[in-house]
């Protein structure tokens, strides 16, 4: 089970091709062999309210919070965290080299005893095996 939820700032809307992004971060999380592809979950958030550094609006955001299940070795850990940045900094690159421009990225593991969920689509790939 892994989260990847992408804050990005509204002022890259026109630059920022989402659709694309998702692809590409859901493709490495599948590389990395370390989530299972029925717990992936990929999604993007726009804010639209911020302000970054000294307020200059051109100045603009990435920030990737990947929340996944508890018990990973670290340096599985480490290693899907680094695929995943790399993979994330390198579609953005393009971007990056034209404004000023952060991009971010934590992972959490999520509480091993007060994490809840329910999920199906795990049953619904086996199927088509």
């Amino acid at each position: 089970m892994a989260h990847f939820i992408i804050e990005y700032s509204a002022n890259l809307k026109d630059e920022l091709d989402v659709a694309g992004l998702l692809r590409e971060v859901h493709a490495a999380a599948v590389e990395t062999g370390v989530f299972p592809l029925g717990g992936i979950r990929v999604r993007a958030v726009r804010c639209d309210d911020y302000l970054i550094a000294d307020a200059d609006p051109q100045n603009a955001f990435v920030h990737m919070s990947i929340r996944m299940g508890h018990g990973r070795a670290l340096e599985t850990r480490k290693a899907a965290g680094e695929k995943l940045f790399a993979a994330l900094t390198r579609f953005l690159a393009p971007i990056y080299d034209s404004r000023p421009m952060g991009i971010s990225m934590e992972m959490a593991e999520l509480d091993p005893v007060l994490n809840y969920k329910q999920n199906n689509i795990h049953d619904k790939l086996k199927k088509k095996e």
